[in-house]
């Protein structure tokens, strides 16, 4: 039986008329609803004329987390008074619970992103409703961008609605066309703030880590907020880890403790989401924020943070980071008190910080590994999204890394296209790396053993399962906790995804079937649009030379496991370089926990790491035993034979090295290295130490100062000669052909720089015959001494440093290139006296000064009242009497 009063007490209902009129006129909507208001629940039961009396049309909606599209579809069943799998029913990986008849089906969004690569028209849906858009979920991007390409090209009947609480609804709309923005205003209890700020400093949470203070503070708030408010209590965490700490942190409090979230077992999930008659503490992540209500709740405790995934493209480490969680997170937490009557949020921050936080969260396509959606891409016929309606284009960077590892694992060609393996990658539900090693490893080890490690690295064990792959896969086998009930699923659906032509699978993100109710089963080999349904492509790691399959399908669990690891991350593969640190193929340094069993293993597999802010060095988080052959096999298109000429430790270095990226297999030194690269690695230390690498006497720094002074002022065919990135450039015009002669450090040390530098003049112009004529390298002053000219000088102006008497008589500043120069007028003992650009100033001025002050001092030398007419001279009055 209906429960009509149940549906009539949902505030959307309201808004219900102007979507529907929305639909009808436009195809499309933006459905603004604030939390509470039956927008997951009521809106697509009318949408699908199961309430409402309108007609019947098959609807799909899309959530983004496994457990809020199994409560949304358990909440419309029971409001129709039915159990899931009836009229309402739902898709998730490894679960399926629909029949003939239903009609409102709810997927994750990466079911239905598989599902369009099956069937790009969808046929037999009419309308599609994504829910909680606002999240920015990588695949919910991807399957808005599909759903808009179809109704441009194949079905433009087929209705979508982008719904949520917190969303840009201006871009949402342009996005789909101009569509109309419905908003539906909610019975929104009031929630009173209350800032719990720590009481002491706590460090920011960097990669995955967050301040045990921070957490105990999380911890301490929650029992403040039982001990003054009523109701149950909903903490927000960033993750499992935070969570299990606070729990245990929560010890004697009187009330239930639950932990909820995606990896909870279904039961623990359920508790959460039904009323009880004992007071309750919910621990959640971010699965809590939205699609969910938790009953009872009156009271929210936020810890502020979230987690969001970050990849290191250079050193092909991916991880989910530990952030500050956005504005508008903020706002769907704190609603989570306000459902069901008055409520309060405590906040573990500052008002003041408040208005510093982000918005929004950061879209997944903007900081995310994009291979899995560059495969979905290329698989659509987009390789490289450009015709793909998005409300934010993905990173080109990011792009170019997914697309070098599309290439490496087998799945697309240079060009960006995928072939029938690439095909059959993507209809796997996996990561393109994970799809790799599951279609290699079961041809080497069987579908059964490759599935059990694929699905260990599908989701990550918990971190009691320790740091040895091999050792997490004989726990899970013999584990009878929650995350090896859910691995033992995921193996069953991965082993039939792989399993030879005519073997199948209902359920599942690879093969959840097509529409509902149809009752087709789809091969798993086709899961793909165009994708065979007969055997799949070779070995990817035998196309490459390997020459046999490592491991063999009697391999030890070791060896196994570190295959499989090997296969889906062959840039990771590691050699040991003692006590516990590992050099992987991509260059990164690696290192083990003190306690890890795998510290003495000359080479490693390493399924996940991360690396702290500020290390060079990753920590290696799982990791499995490989042998020589089998790493040289899983990562052959790293491997390289060549010639290394380089500069290193101060001279030429030349070797032939085989390597496997960065990891050095043989090395033996190079008697004959090629010439060009001898020549580039000189150039390479002159890059790194300098030109003084070279022989610069003192007329070879002049003549560079020099040169330097007339490009400065004269420009034209005059050289630029003073920096020695320039000069570096033009190596071929002023350093052959003794750097083509040289071979080593000590043969740059004979190169003359002056008479190299000589060949940069402006022979051909004529010019370079009037360098001393337009810089002269000494200048004739009225007593007859001929005075160097400092052409170095800082400021850019030739400098004449000459004795006072020297110049009595002179009334002009000597000129060089036109330019007048900076005279340095010195003491008889030759200490500086005074400085001038305009020495007629000076006889007038400032020389009335200088006399005053040193005539006492220097009583035997000429101090003259009119310099100007006075006779210069380089010698003292008695000299001049004789």
């Amino acid at each position: 039986m209906i429960r009509q009063a149940d549906l009539d007490a949902l505030p959307v209902r309201e808004a219900l008329p102007a979507l529907v009129s929305a639909l009808d006129s436009h195809g499309t909507a933006v459905l603004c609803a604030p939390p509470g208001t039956g927008k997951t629940t009521l809106v697509p039961l009318v949408l699908a004329g199961l309430v409402g009396g309108g007609p019947r049309r098959r609807v799909v909606v899309a959530e983004p987390r496994r457990i809020a599209a199994r409560a949304a579809a358990r909440r419309m069943a029971w409001l129709l008074g039915e159990q899931p799998g009836g009229s309402v029913g739902f898709t998730v990986r490894g679960e399926r619970v629909a029949g003939p008849g239903t009609v409102v089906e709810v997927v994750t969004t990466g079911v239905l992103l598989q599902r369009l690569q099956r069937d790009q028209e969808l046929a037999g849906v009419d309308v599609v409703v994504l829910d909680e858009c606002h999240e920015r979920h990588l695949d919910a991007d991807t399957v808005a961008a599909f759903l808009l390409d179809v109704r441009e090209a194949l079905r433009p009947e087929l209705r979508l609605v982008a719904a949520s609480a917190t969303t840009d609804s201006a871009g949402w709309a342009r996005l789909l066309g101009g569509a109309p923005v419905v908003e539906a205003a909610g019975v929104s209890y009031p929630v009173e703030t209350v800032w719990a700020p720590p009481a002491r400093p706590v460090r920011p949470p960097h990669g995955m880590r967050v301040d045990p203070a921070q957490l105990a503070h999380v911890a301490s708030v929650v029992r403040r907020a039982l001990a003054e408010r009523s109701g149950d209590v909903l903490c927000f965490l960033p993750g499992v880890g935070e969570i299990a700490r606070v729990a245990g942190q929560l010890g004697g409090v009187d009330a239930e403790v639950l932990q909820v979230h995606g990896r909870a077992p279904a039961a623990v999930q359920d508790a959460a989401l039904t009323a009880s008659d004992r007071r309750r503490v919910i621990l959640a992540t971010a699965v809590a924020e939205s699609s969910l209500t938790v009953p009872g709740v009156r009271v929210v405790v936020d810890s502020g943070l979230a987690r969001e995934p970050r990849v290191d493209h250079a050193r092909g480490l991916g991880a989910l980071a530990t952030v500050r969680a956005s504005r508008a997170a903020g706002r769907q937490r704190a609603g989570r008190a306000g459902r069901e009557a008055p409520g309060v949020v405590y906040r573990c921050w500052t008002e003041a910080e408040d208005g510093r936080l982000p918005a929004f969260p950061a879209p997944e396509i903007r900081i995310a590994d994009l291979a899995q959606f560059a495969l979905q891409a290329a698989c659509w016929g987009d390789p490289d999204a450009s015709g793909l309606a998005l409300l934010d284009a993905p990173p080109a960077g990011a792009m170019a890394a997914a697309r070098e590892v599309l290439v490496a694992v087998g799945a697309v060609d240079a060009s960006g296209r995928p072939g029938p393996r690439g095909l059959r990658m993507a209809g796997l539900g996996l990561h393109p790396r994970l799809a790799r090693a599951l279609l290699d490893g079961s041809a080497a080890l069987g579908a059964r053993r490759a599935a059990e490690v694929v699905a260990l690295l599908s989701e990550e064990p918990p971190r009691e399962y320790g740091d040895d792959l091999a050792g997490a896969w004989r726990r899970a086998r013999a584990g009878g906790d929650a995350y090896a009930a859910r691995w033992r699923t995921e193996v069953r659906r991965l082993e039939r995804a792989v399993a030879p032509a005519g073997r199948t699978s209902e359920s599942g993100a690879g093969s959840a079937g097509p529409g509902p109710g149809t009752g087709t089963v789809v091969p798993a080999s086709a899961a793909c649009t165009g994708a065979p349904s007969a055997n799949p492509a070779p070995p990817a790691f035998e196309e490459r030379g390997a020459g046999r399959s490592p491991g063999g399908p009697a391999a030890p669990d070791d060896l196994a496991a570190g295959l499989i690891a090997a296969l889906a991350f062959p840039e990771r593969v590691a050699k040991a370089r003692g006590e516990g640190a590992f050099l992987m193929a991509s260059g990164t340094g690696a290192g083990l926990g003190d306690g890890s069993p795998l510290r003495h293993a000359p080479w490693l597999a390493v399924a996940v790491a991360d690396r702290p802010p500020h290390s060079a060095s990753a920590r290696i988080r799982l990791a499995a035993v490989v042998d020589e052959d089998t790493a040289l096999a899983a990562a052959a298109h790293l491997r390289t034979d060549a010639e290394e000429v380089h500069w290193e430790d101060g001279d030429v270095v030349a070797r032939a090295a085989q390597r496997l990226g960065a990891i050095g297999l043989a090395v033996r030194p190079l008697r004959t290295p090629d010439p060009a690269l001898v020549r580039a690695a000189l150039l390479e230390g002159l890059r790194a130490e300098g030109l003084d690498l070279l022989r610069w006497s003192p007329d070879a720094r002049t003549l560079r100062a020099r040169l330097g002074f007339l490009h400065r002022t004269l420009g034209g065919a005059w050289p630029d000669v003073e920096a020695d990135g320039v000069l570096l450039e033009r190596a071929d015009d002023w350093l052959e052909p003794e750097l083509s002669r040289a071979r080593r450090r000590a043969d740059l040390a004979r190169i003359d720089a002056g008479q190299a530098l000589n060949r940069l003049l402006p022979w051909a112009t004529g010019e370079a015959a009037r360098l001393d004529e337009l810089a002269p390298e000494r200048l004739e002053v009225p007593s007859g001494s001929r005075i160097r000219v400092d052409y170095s000088a800082e400021h850019g102006q030739p400098v004449l440093a000459v004795k006072l008497q020297e110049l009595f008589g002179l009334a002009e500043t000597p000129r060089v290139a036109g330019v007048a120069v900076l005279v340095h007028l010195l003491s008889p003992a030759g200490r500086p006296a005074a400085v001038t650009a305009d020495l007629a100033s000076f006889w007038q001025g400032g020389y009335r000064a200088v006399r005053a002050e040193l005539r006492g001092r220097y009583p035997k030398h000429p101090w003259p009242e009119d310099p100007a007419t006075a006779e210069p001279t380089r010698h003292t009055n008695a000299r001049l009497r004789r």
